[in-house]
């Protein structure tokens, strides 16, 4: 497999403070990598280091395969959490500038911005001051300064802080087609569901240590715990579901959408099949839904730094 980037046995201390205690992770070439952790774990450290904002004490980040330099500043977009536009510029000053300094001609950056000031609905704000824009608004001009350069990495923290439905499924959808196109991309949010609807590779850091990492498919199939929903018609359903054998660890619960129907979650023991499972619940009553909870990224997120203490 190739990596768009490595980062290995990474060490940052801040005084006394260890930030990042031997964290390594590789991001393979064109996927979505969710980084994720609580608050003060040590993912924007790490990004920072990525970014070449700060070094790292030990270890080593390779871009394509070469050791992190000053040139590869230029493969990199960097949308942080904490914006950092000129209020008092105007925009289409600010974003030629910025183009610029990724290595564009003032010429081909403004062709580029045309395009995407028209695809993402900001025809008429090149005069117009950062100050002058809503929050959502800057960020749109912040996503821009971000992928105009067409770097090979981009890396969005929090990338939908301030926007309304509309606008985060706008950005979401850019991302996306990015990603299509064959950008590698670093996404690091506290939106699980952006994780679980974007991602296919991800990392967990806690406590500034890594301790989760892998392809999203496998990650969830190591947390896979034989838990089901299952739902029944039945007449008495009180009396039916004292009749669910113990074996099961049978708990009530309720399906939105299902009414008038028994629903319980049930654990499938080892010694059964799901088939065997299936009998003994369609004798009974009617089976109208049998069905495997797969642990959302949510789910292994809080049970991973639990566990970790």
């Amino acid at each position: 497999m190739e990596y768009t980037l490595e980062a290995n046995n990474i060490i940052k201390n801040y005084g006394e403070y260890r930030a990042l205690n031997d964290v390594s992770i590789k991001v393979p070439k064109g996927s979505i990598y969710g980084l994720l952790g609580p608050n003060g774990a040590g993912k924007t450290s790490l990004i920072r280091i990525i970014n070449q904002i700060t070094m790292p004490d030990a270890g080593e980040v390779l871009l394509n395969g070469e050791p992190l330099q000053p040139k590869h500043i230029q493969d990199i977009g960097y949308m942080p959490e904490e914006r950092g536009l000129y209020k008092s510029m105007k925009v289409g000053e600010q974003c030629l500038y910025l183009a610029q300094l990724k290595g564009l001609s003032k010429k081909e950056a403004k062709s580029r911005l045309e395009h995407w000031f028209e695809k993402l609905g900001m025809t008429g704000w090149w005069n117009k001051k950062l100050q002058e824009l809503s929050k959502g608004m800057a960020q749109k001009v912040q996503f821009i300064v971000t992928v105009l350069h067409e770097p090979s990495l981009l890396i969005f923290d929090e990338p939908f802080s301030g926007f309304d439905p509309v606008n985060a499924n706008l950005i979401k959808d850019e991302i996306l087609e990015l990603s299509e196109k064959g950008t590698t991309i670093i996404f690091s949010t506290h939106r699980m569901e952006s994780v679980e609807e974007m991602c296919d590779h991800i990392a967990l850091i806690n406590k500034s240590n890594l301790v989760l990492s892998g392809k999203l498919s496998d990650v969830k199939q190591q947390f896979r715990s034989r838990n089901y929903t299952v739902s029944l018609i039945a007449d008495q359903p009180q009396d039916t579901f004292s009749k669910v054998p113990a074996i099961y660890e049978p708990q009530k619960t309720e399906l939105k959408g299902l009414d008038h129907t028994l629903d319980m979650n049930i654990k499938l023991p080892e010694s059964q099949t799901i088939a065997q499972a299936i009998t003994q619940f369609t004798s009974l009553g009617e089976l109208t839904h049998f069905s495997e909870i797969i642990p959302s990224v949510n789910d292994i997120f809080i049970k991973t730094v639990e566990q970790d203490g």
